[in-house]
């Protein structure tokens, strides 16, 4: 590497920890979980943990472990092959029927990650004569896989519904063949969740079709935790729905597309990420299949977890923290200014909270963040304990009087 090239990279890294952006990664030495043992110094401090996508608290069920296992030792511990050439299994098939039934569709295909599954399905579906109607909160991965595609791009402001039919309307207009409005079910940095509702009587209004990426829902709400779909009474109802094995379910890795059979059969001949990358290894389908079995029958655990948030919600709101409004387990505490949300994650961490600040680019310059999540595996106790230190810290940190 050149010397300029270097100094360029080293100078853009100097900017990013100045302005208190630079984002650090905690060496965790044991399973997720509602608390977590945390790399420190040559020992170890013990944190309760407040940032993991864990909904459900399975990252570390005992079942779907043994289920990993199990699938390892049958199988082995990877396929060394792409899906087409080698590597599928009698178990990934399993487990995409399993996917495509916990949605109501007709099947569904597999991914390394929700961001490949994200980025494999407009370049094939989707040409010049088509359309994509994208909300402006979007994950960034559905942006990078907009991009792939040749398809003409029509955006509106999250969750404005009046904006949204304008761009149906243009598009439509402008000759749009094909018309793909997208959307996340629930936006991971607010909480929100779509109005799928209106979303949905309006792409039939425009003869349009919907596809919704639900990694934050799938296992979260809607019957049998179902997802927003399910939420909103469009169970089977959606066109095209990505998610993630990663978060409620299990907590592994790996992502899906799931629609009718058609769409899945031309995303197997051409999806790039599909074609291109390995099949999902053997312990990762075995453990998110038993996942997706304790997910249908986890409300139990769903009422835990809306318990949970409700109470969290609750108290911080009373200590006079400044939330986002809604109904998920994300709970976004503001503090606008990125420093400021990178004290108030420092402090939290002295008083044993395990916590994420979020500032530009992952969330706009001005509306930094601390992302609380929470887990049907928390206790009461260890919510009170939170909430209590948030106030601790919010008070000590100025984000509080």
């Amino acid at each position: 590497m050149t010397a300029s090239f270097l100094g360029r990279v080293g100078r853009e890294l100097a900017d990013i920890d100045a302005r208190s952006l630079t984002k650090v990664e905690r060496l965790l030495l044991t399973p997720q979980g509602a608390d977590v043992s945390v790399r420190s110094g040559n020992g170890s401090e013990k944190l309760l943990n407040f940032c993991a996508n864990n909904y459900l608290g399975l990252a570390d069920n005992p079942a779907i472990m043994r289920a990993a296992f199990e699938a390892g030792g049958k199988y082995g511990f990877g396929m060394a092959s792409v899906r087409f050439i080698c590597g599928t299994l009698d178990l990934h098939r399993q487990l995409e029927a399993a996917i495509a039934d916990y949605l109501g569709c007709d099947d569904a295909i597999t991914f390394a990650a929700c961001f490949d599954a994200n980025g494999a399905v407009f370049e094939p579906l989707l040409g010049e004569q088509d359309a994509i109607v994208s909300d402006s909160l979007n994950h960034a991965s559905i942006i990078d896989g907009v991009r792939l595609s040749k398809a003409r791009r029509y955006r509106f402001a999250n969750g404005d519904m009046d904006a949204l039919e304008t761009q149906l309307r243009k598009a439509r207009d402008e000759g749009a063949r094909d018309i793909l409005v997208v959307t996340d079910g629930v936006f991971s940095m607010d909480g929100y969740l779509a109005d799928l509702t209106t979303i949905r009587a309006l792409a039939d209004r425009f003869e349009a079709m919907v596809m919704v990426d639900d990694c934050h829902s799938t296992g979260v709400l809607g019957v049998e935790g179902a997802g927003t779909p399910s939420h909103f009474g469009l169970h089977g109802k959606i066109d095209i729905l990505t998610g993630t094995l990663g978060k409620a379910l299990g907590g592994g890795m790996g992502g899906y597309i799931a629609a009718r059979q058609p769409v899945i059969d031309l995303l197997r001949q051409r999806a790039r990420p599909y074609l291109f990358s390995n099949a999902l290894a053997p312990m990762l389908a075995g453990g998110s299949l038993r996942a997706i079995e304790l997910a249908r029958a986890g409300d139990p655990l769903r009422q835990r977890l809306r318990e949970n948030a409700g109470r969290f919600r609750t108290g911080l709101a009373a200590a006079g923290f400044t939330l986002l409004p809604g109904e998920h387990p994300i709970i976004p505490v503001m503090t606008g200014d990125a420093a400021l949300a990178s004290q108030l994650a420092a402090k939290l961490h002295q008083l044993g909270i395990y916590v994420t600040p979020f500032s530009y680019p992952v969330v706009p310059e001005s509306k930094a963040r601390i992302r609380t999540q929470m887990s049907a595996a928390h206790t009461h106790e260890q919510i009170d304990k939170a909430i209590a230190a948030f106030a601790e810290a919010g008070r000590e940190t100025g984000v509080i009087s």
